[in-house]
């Protein structure tokens, strides 16, 4: 006998699972953490070089082996959202537990400029993106936009990798775990 899926309520939820509720349940889902980044071009050809942006994400998985895809869920209507459907390239930075204040730091509500951001952090320029891959991280991926799909308040960013460094670091991979930043015992 088939069920019938419950009928959604006002707020979009099945009738019966508050917002509190679901981000209860799935803060209980470890992730690691990474550092998304774009390079925003100079709108005007006398301008500077034009801005780096950046944000800390936990929703970031691989796709595809072949071809190698990523994906990167954005807040529909954020910086990172509103860049990347303009600029097609971006980068990865998969952060140890030693960049706890950098993930903190691009993941604050009211944020300050993308270029306070990026001061004092130790980066390189990808040479496929031009965006910032963060010294010491265990990973970093340079990719292009293949796809962008809408899904809720969130747009799924699919990737195509371009480049991906594995650079020798010590330490392990920086996780979030229900609401906090937690490292591997």
């Amino acid at each position: 006998m088939a069920t019938s899926a419950p009928s959604d309520g006002a707020d979009g939820h099945a009738v019966g699972v508050s917002n509190e509720e679901f981000r209860g349940a799935l803060a209980r889902l470890a992730a690691g953490v990474v550092l998304v980044t774009a390079h925003e071009p100079a709108t005007d050809e006398d301008a500077p070089r034009g801005e780096d942006a950046g944000m800390t994400a936990t929703a970031f998985m691989s796709v595809s082996l072949n071809p190698p895809l990523v994906l990167v869920s954005l807040r529909e209507g954020s910086r990172m959202d509103d860049l990347l459907a303009e600029q097609p390239l971006w980068a990865v930075s998969l952060l140890t537990e030693g960049h706890r204040q950098i993930a903190s730091r691009f993941s604050m509500k009211g944020r300050i400029s993308d270029r306070l951001l990026f001061q004092d952090v130790s980066y390189v320029r990808g040479e496929a993106s031009g965006a910032p891959l963060i010294d010491g991280a265990l990973a970093t991926l340079e990719c292009r936009t293949e796809q962008r799909v809408p899904a809720g308040d969130h747009v799924l960013v699919i990737g195509r990798v371009l480049t991906a460094a594995l650079p020798s670091v010590e330490g392990g991979p920086l996780a979030y775990y229900k609401g906090k930043y937690r490292h591997l015992a």
